[in-house]
């Protein structure tokens, strides 16, 4: 019979040493026209004063419910080397259905498709695809 104090230390100590805390998921950039015609039918007013934007990857979209959600976003790879801007981690908003976007995604099928301003914040370099980790805030 297993020690219940035990194991509560083994799952304690791997947790504290678990370096991802949210979902791993894909990213890539849009850019302007923004029209968030999926969440607000064209109500500027989601969109956040920083531009730190997204839309919602189907996996993501649940029928509408993502909008205005808001996320922790950080690039963990890319194909391309050190794309990723080490430690920065921004947070976006959801206004929009990745699918729905007058101005398509670089790369289709992603979990968020982010605006120009959101992706450069965290990628560098020229790098249309990256895996990220996400997490609702």
């Amino acid at each position: 019979m297993s020690n219940p104090l035990f194991l509560f230390s083994i799952f304690f100590v791997a947790h504290l040493f678990h370096l991802s805390h949210g979902d791993v998921g894909t990213a890539t950039p849009y850019g302007p026209p923004y029209l968030p015609t999926a969440c607000a039918g064209n109500d500027f007013s989601m969109f956040p004063t920083t531009n730190l934007f997204a839309a919602a990857g189907e996996g993501i979209w649940e029928n509408g419910a993502a909008c205005g959600r808001q996320y922790l976003v950080r690039c963990l790879s890319s194909a391309v080397p050190k794309a990723c801007v080490p430690d920065q981690t921004i947070q976006v908003t959801i206004v929009d259905r990745a699918i729905s976007t007058v101005s398509k995604a670089v790369v289709p099928d992603t979990t968020m498709t982010l605006s120009t301003t959101a992706y450069k914040s965290i990628v560098k370099g020229a790098t249309s695809l990256v895996k990220i980790e996400f997490t609702q805030a």
